[in-house]
């Protein structure tokens, strides 16, 4: 029997598992990723991945938020309405202050603003930091 994962399901598993982020547990100075998982209100993956195409990115890049990748289930009941990425950051007070420095940024604001302009395109938000095992081959 064929094991079939479902990235966004591993993601809530991970977050339930509590095996983001902890206070003590990240070392201050070691990268951290985090992975986001956006669910977009019915009709609207279109328009968030549109977002995401011509907007989000350049604008988390100039954050300092290093871009690794972003996926949408081809399959099952997530298929159509939702969106996973992976951020990379120095550490995780980078990732704060770059998520602070984001949500601040005026372009961000009007770029939001004109996207939602018929109605929020995202309905939910899970995010969970991890840091790479001694042995994984991502760093």
């Amino acid at each position: 029997m064929a094991l079939r994962m479902n990235w966004s399901v591993c993601v809530v598993g991970l977050s339930a598992l509590g095996l983001g982020y902890a206070a003590g547990h990240a070392q201050p100075d070691r990268r951290v990723f985090e992975i986001r998982t956006y669910t977009a209100h019915e009709g609207k993956l279109d328009s968030l991945n549109a977002r995401f195409r011509d907007h989000t990115t350049r604008l988390f890049s100039r954050h300092g938020m290093t871009n690794v990748g972003y996926w949408t289930p081809v399959e099952g009941p997530l298929a159509g309405n939702t969106l996973t990425y992976i951020l990379a950051f120095p550490n995780l007070d980078a990732a704060k202050k770059s998520w602070d420095s984001f949500r601040n940024d005026p372009e961000w604001k009007k770029v939001r603003a004109e996207s939602e302009a018929n109605g929020p395109i995202v309905s939910k938000i899970e995010s969970v930091f991890l840091q790479p095992t001694d042995y994984s081959p991502v760093k």
